[in-house]
């Protein structure tokens, strides 16, 4: 029941690009140094990643692309950890379509927004999501009120509980009050979506965490998680009192550029953005570095071990 449920620390991977002049905008996705981040991650304890998501900038592939980003991490982690693909679509058939695919390619389970581009009534969201269920893996919905449009609250969540394979939700409205609510509507695991109040929904009784930061600090995550799950809550709250102000840029319009920033600063690999992203301005730049310095001083000084 527990990898149905999709929780744990799962990873929505940033996606790196090479420079290559034949591809859109001159990037295509890095598929070896993908495989190998999303090994890392899973390496560090992560429980699983997420390709195709936001933060892997899916909207900005091919559908040749997407499909490869998918499969990638797919084989990169298998035996290893598990993998829960992104299928947005604007419409029911394209998010269904995607989710066959990820069933095709062995994906344990998928994530999906509610149709984007289109503020969808009630009807036509319980519609999207029995098309999607119909591909046969676990699903987990995703909440995304800010981005979508269309709020996926405690009462709809209940209902859409009842579609056969919806198994969990990814709540990123940031009211750390949902996770209650849903867990008294509905019988469905609620997963922390928002970095910078993860803690206060772990402790709320979210079981998971749908992560960004994490591309950055896969163990510190991990371990986060853990002392949260076993309400170990002075240890919880000395990890993540540092690295909140970093976190807080994953609810951030520019969280794409600033997860690869941080992912550059602790050595990895971060690397540009497909348009529209374009580069942080000078003052987000330097804001970021601050909040960055300050959790990367604080792990200095406290390790914590993959």
């Amino acid at each position: 029941m527990t990898q149905e449920r999709l929780d744990g620390v799962i990873v929505a991977t940033a996606l790196p690009y090479a420079e290559d002049p034949k591809a859109p905008a001159g990037l295509r996705p890095d598929l070896d140094r993908y495989a190998e981040h999303c090994q890392w991650l899973v390496a560090n304890g992560c429980r699983g990643v997420g390709p195709n998501g936001s933060l892997g900038e899916y909207s900005s592939l091919t559908d040749d692309e997407r499909r490869q980003v998918a499969r990638t991490a797919i084989e990169s982690v298998k035996g290893a950890g598990i993998v829960v693909v992104g299928v947005h679509g604007a419409g029911a058939h394209q998010a269904r379509h995607w989710a066959e695919l990820a069933a095709e390619d062995g994906a344990d389970g998928v994530l999906c927004l509610p149709p984007t581009m289109y503020r969808a009534n009630h009807g036509e969201v319980i519609h999207h999501f029995t098309e999607v269920a119909k591909a046969g893996l676990p699903i987990m919905v995703y909440n995304n009120p800010i981005d979508t449009k269309v709020d996926l609250t405690p009462e709809l969540v209940a209902e859409i509980a009842q579609i056969d394979n919806v198994v969990a939700v990814k709540e990123f409205s940031g009211d750390v009050r949902r996770v209650l609510q849903i867990r008294e509507a509905a019988d469905i695991a609620v997963i922390a979506g928002a970095d910078d109040v993860v803690l206060e929904s772990l402790l709320m009784g979210a079981t998971g965490w749908f992560a960004g930061f994490p591309n950055v600090f896969p163990a510190e995550s991990a371990r986060l998680y853990s002392l949260a799950m076993e309400g170990k809550l002075a240890e919880a709250r000395a990890l993540y009192e540092p690295l909140v102000a970093a976190f807080r840029w994953d609810s951030r319009t520019e969280f794409v550029q600033s997860i690869k920033f941080g992912m550059d600063v602790v050595g990895r690999f971060g690397g540009p953005c497909r348009p529209p992203r374009g580069p942080l301005a000078d003052e987000q730049r330097a804001q970021l570095e601050n909040d960055m310095r300050k959790a990367v001083d604080y792990l200095h000084a406290n390790p914590v071990a993959a």
